[in-house]
Parts: structure tokens; C-alpha cells; sequence
């Protein structure tokens, strides 16, 4: 064997050895451009429960629950859901919201709902979702330590859109789903949340010709559940006066509907973490004297001294 075989055929072997290893192994998928990867989502001390399945993936609750909380108990309850135009988002927005509710004695829960770029799908899919947590957590309950009849429905901008759905529209519902148990929330606390669809307004090109259906401002009636709400004067995206109409039509209707407008403040400026914490404490303080009102919270709210603990 001359000097030049000997040494190209290590390599060669080498080379070999490579593809054989490749021979077989699965196919890297390319990911769909447009469409981010599926997240699985986890927040520590809480617990995680898928309450509906999906064509596009398992959907997930996350679950505070206060300390010496039991099955037997039957406390208040709510289910928050996030911001992000119904495009993206995450559950930890109400992380911290859930566990201060939940240092108050309320079982507290930040939901996943589909979202166009992880699931490819429109805002009916989220509001569907919405209804689905709220009917998967009444009908569990008694699991939860929940009062069924005090659950609240919570969330910030397209998530407070989700939430206000829930307890205005009335066509937009999951099939094959057990309608005997309301989707509805026996109260409601509102961040900056879309309220009108309608032509002009967030979200219109998203709902087009379906907008009546799906815009909360345009499907109020009796019996509507009561809201605390929070908007910002200087927000660009959705504006007070959405809120202020919103809080005459629920009064016209015989429902409350409270406002509160931190003058100067943007969209989102209530997120924990932001500015020192001061519209988180003020907006969650009110949040708490809130759920005092109906019965479902006793003593004085504690939010500073939550926050500063933390």
C-alpha cells in the first residue's frame, strides 16, 4: 500500500462511520414559519392540570391554592388570562396576582388558552378556551375547594377581552362540551381589557364580519356579573372611553361595573414588577376591596406588605 492510501483511507473509514451513524435518525422538522414552538409553561408551587384538549395541544391551568387549603373547602375562586392581542402571551402575567390572591384565602388560577402564534387560531378560539375554564373549573369544584358560585374571571388587554367574554357573549362556546355548567363567572376583575370590536376599534380586522359576536360591549344584558376595572388615561391601544360606555351599558342593565383610571398611565402599566410595584399595589389593593364588597375576601387588603416580602 503506497504513502498516499495509507493515509486517505483513515478518513475515508471516517466518513463511513459518520453516515452509518445518520442512517435512520429522524429528520430534523423545520419549524413553520410564522408559528413559534409550543411552550410549556410551569410556575413553582403550583399545580399544573390540563382541562381541555385541543387540535393544536393540551391546554393547562395553573393552580394557587392558599396555605391550609382542603378539598372540602368551598372558597372563592378565579381564573385569570393574559394579555398579547391574541397573538402571543404567557400565564406568569397573573403569576404574582394569583399568589397574593391566594395568601388571601382564594383559590387562584392563570389558564393557557390557543393563540395565533403558537396555535395558528383566531380570538373565537381564545374566548372559546376562556368559556372551557371556567366550566371545567366550576364543574371541578369540589376537587378545587372551590364555591362554585363564587368564581371570578380575570385578565389584562386581549385577556381581559377573554374574560369579559365570558360573561357577556353567549353564541361562542365549545361543542360537544357540557352546557348544564355555566361558563359563566360570578364576577369579573378587568386590566385594560378590549371591550369594543367594532369597526374602528382593537381587534376588528382580527373578527371582521363576525364582530357583533365577540365584542363585549355589544352583547351586555340582565343579569350580567359584576367587574372592577382598571384602564390607564393615556392608553393609545384600547381607550377609556371603551370603559366608561362599557360601565354605562352594565349600569342601564341593573349590573355594577367600577372604573378606575390611573391618570398618565399607558396600556399594561398594572403588570407586576413594573415601576416599582406601584400600580400593582394599587390596582391589586383594589382588586381585594372588591372581592370584600361581595363577601368573598375579610380584613384589609395586604399587597405591600406581599410585595415587599417577596
Amino acid at each position: 500500500m503506497n504513502m498516499k492510501i495509507r493515509q486517505t483511507l483513515p478518513i475515508a473509514i471516517a466518513l463511513l462511520v459518520a453516515l452509518g451513524s445518520m442512517e435512520g435518525a429522524p429528520a430534523q422538522k423545520k419549524q413553520k414559519k410564522g408559528k413559534a414552538a409550543p411552550q410549556a409553561f410551569a410556575y413553582p408551587g403550583s399545580e399544573k392540570v390540563r382541562f381541555k384538549r385541543t387540535p393544536q395541544g393540551d391546554l393547562h391551568l395553573h393552580v394557587f391554592k392558599p396555605e391550609g387549603w382542603q378539598a372540602t373547602d368551598k372558597r372563592p375562586g378565579i381564573v385569570f388570562f393574559f394579555g398579547g392581542g391574541w397573538n402571543g402571551g404567557s400565564p406568569g402575567q397573573f403569576e404574582q396576582h394569583c399568589r397574593y390572591l391566594a395568601s388571601r384565602g382564594i383559590v387562584a388560577i392563570t389558564a393557557e388558552y390557543r393563540v395565533k402564534s403558537r396555535h395558528n387560531t383566531s380570538p373565537f378560539e381564545c374566548v372559546k378556551d376562556g368559556k372551557s375554564a371556567i366550566r371545567w373549573t366550576r364543574a371541578h369544584a369540589a376537587e378545587l375547594g372551590i364555591d362554585p358560585d363564587r368564581l371570578a374571571a380575570g385578565g389584562g388587554s386581549a385577556g381581559g377581552h377573554v374574560a369579559a367574554s365570558t360573561g357577556t357573549t353567549k353564541s361562542i362556546e365549545e361543542a360537544g362540551e357540557d352546557g348544564s355548567v355555566s361558563s359563566v363567572p360570578n364576577a369579573m376583575a378587568l386590566f385594560n381589557p378590549v371591550y369594543n370590536n367594532g369597526p374602528g376599534q382593537y381587534g376588528h380586522d382580527r373578527v371582521k364580519a363576525r364582530w357583533k359576536e365577540i365584542s363585549p360591549a355589544h352583547n351586555i344584558h340582565r343579569g350580567m356579573p359584576p367587574a372592577v376595572v382598571f384602564f390607564g388615561s393615556k392608553d393609545k391601544l384600547v381607550t377609556v372611553e371603551t370603559a366608561e360606555q362599557f360601565r354605562d351599558a352594565m349600569r342601564k342593565v341593573g349590573s355594577r361595573s367600577e372604573l378606575h383610571v390611573t391618570e398618565g398611565a399607558g396600556h399594561g402599566w398594572f403588570n407586576h414588577g413594573k415601576d416599582g410595584n406601584k400600580a400593582f399595589i394599587d390596582t391589586v389593593a383594589k382588586m381585594d376591596a372588591f372581592f370584600a364588597e361581595l363577601g368573598w375576601l375579610k380584613g384589609e387588603p395586604r399587597v405591600k406588605a406581599f410585595v415587599s416580602a417577596k
